[in-house]
C-alpha cells in the first residue's frame, strides 16, 4: 500500500523528517561522493535523498508512482517529476546513470518486476541505490514513520531479490539508530544515537541501504530435469507378405507368425 504524497510531503517538511533525510544522506553520500556529469533517477519519494545531488549530477529526475501521487519539484525552477507506472517508465533503454529508490521497492507490489524495470534503464555498468525499512529495526514498527509502510527486509532477503533481477550488490550501509519520535529535545541527540548505534548494535538500524550495480549476463538455471538424457529403444514389427501385382494386401493381422518375431532381451 503506497502512502499518500502529501503524507510524505508533510513528513518531510516536519522537524523528524528533517533529522531522518539528513542521517540517511549522510550515508548515501559515503557511497557517492561524486556524481558529476551523471544522469540521477529518484524513484518513490526521493526530492529529499536526491535534492542535494542537483549542483554535480548532469541531470535529477524524480518519477512518482502513480499509486503515491505526484508533487512539484523542485520548487524553484522547472519541474523535474513525473507521475509514472512503476512498471513501464518513459525512458530509452540504458539512459541513466544513477537511479536511486526511497519508499518505493518496500510497497510495489512486485519488486522483482520493478527491479527488472530499473536494470533496463540503467547503463552498462550503472548504480542503483536502495534504502528500505530494516525488519529488524523500530521504524518499521512506529505508524507516524513513513518506512513503517509495505514490507520491511532483511539484507539476505534484498541481497536475494538482487542477485534474482540481475545486479550484484557491491557496497552495503545502513542508518537510524535514533528512536522516531516526534519532540525536537529527542532528536537534538540523534547524532551520538547514530554514533552508538552504528558500533554497537548495526543489526537493528531502521533503514538499510544497499549499493548495486548492473550485471550485463546472468546465467542459465541448470535442472535436474535437463541433465536426465532419455534412452530410445528401437522395436522392430514384422513385415506382412507384399501382394503380387494387380492383388490386393490382405488383412493384416499383428498377431500372425508370431514366432517369427525376433526374440528381444525380455524373452
Amino acid at each position: 500500500m503506497f502512502l499518500d504524497v502529501l503524507d510524505l510531503r508533510n513528513f518531510y517538511t516536519q522537524p523528524l523528517g528533517r533529522v531522518t533525510a539528513h542521517h540517511v544522506n549522510q550515508r548515501i553520500q559515503t557511497l557517492w561522493p561524486n556524481l558529476k556529469g551523471l544522469s540521477v533517477l529518484g524513484m518513490g519519494y526521493a526530492p529529499p535523498y536526491i535534492r542535494g545531488m542537483r549542483d554535480n549530477a548532469e541531470r535529477a529526475l524524480a518519477f512518482m508512482p502513480s499509486q503515491q501521487g505526484a508533487v512539484y519539484w523542485p520548487s524553484d525552477g522547472a519541474s523535474s517529476t513525473a507521475l509514472v507506472d512503476s512498471n513501464d517508465l518513459p525512458l530509452a533503454d540504458a539512459s541513466l546513470d544513477r537511479v536511486v529508490l526511497v519508499h518505493m521497492l518496500e510497497l510495489v507490489d512486485n519488486p522483482a518486476e520493478h527491479l527488472r524495470e530499473i536494470w533496463r534503464v540503467l547503463t552498462p555498468g550503472g548504480r542503483l541505490m536502495i534504502v528500505v525499512p530494516n525488519r529488524r529495526g523500530v521504524w518499521a514498527r512506529v505508524e507516524h514513520s513513513p518506512f513503517a509502510y509495505g514490507r520491511p527486509f532483511s539484507k539476505r532477503q534484498l541481497r536475494h531479490l538482487l542477485r534474482d533481477t540481475m545486479f550484484t550488490p557491491t557496497r552495503w550501509n545502513d542508518g537510524l539508530y535514533f528512536a522516531p519520535f516526534k519532540r525536537q529535545r529527542f532528536l537534538g541527540s540523534a547524532h551520538l544515537w547514530e554514533r552508538i548505534g552504528a558500533q554497537c548494535w548495526p543489526a537493528f538500524s531502521g533503514v538499510l541501504i544497499v549499493e548495486a550495480t548492473k550485471l550485463l549476463a546472468q546465467g542459465l538455471v541448470s535442472t535436474e530435469a535437463s541433465k536426465v538424457k532419455t534412452s530410445f529403444r528401437p522395436v522392430f514389427l514384422p513385415v506382412p507378405n507384399l501382394p503380387a501385382a494387380g492383388g490386393h494386401f490382405p488383412a493384416y493381422n499383428p498377431f500372425a507368425n508370431a514366432e517369427d518375431w525376433p526374440k528381444g532381451e525380455s524373452d
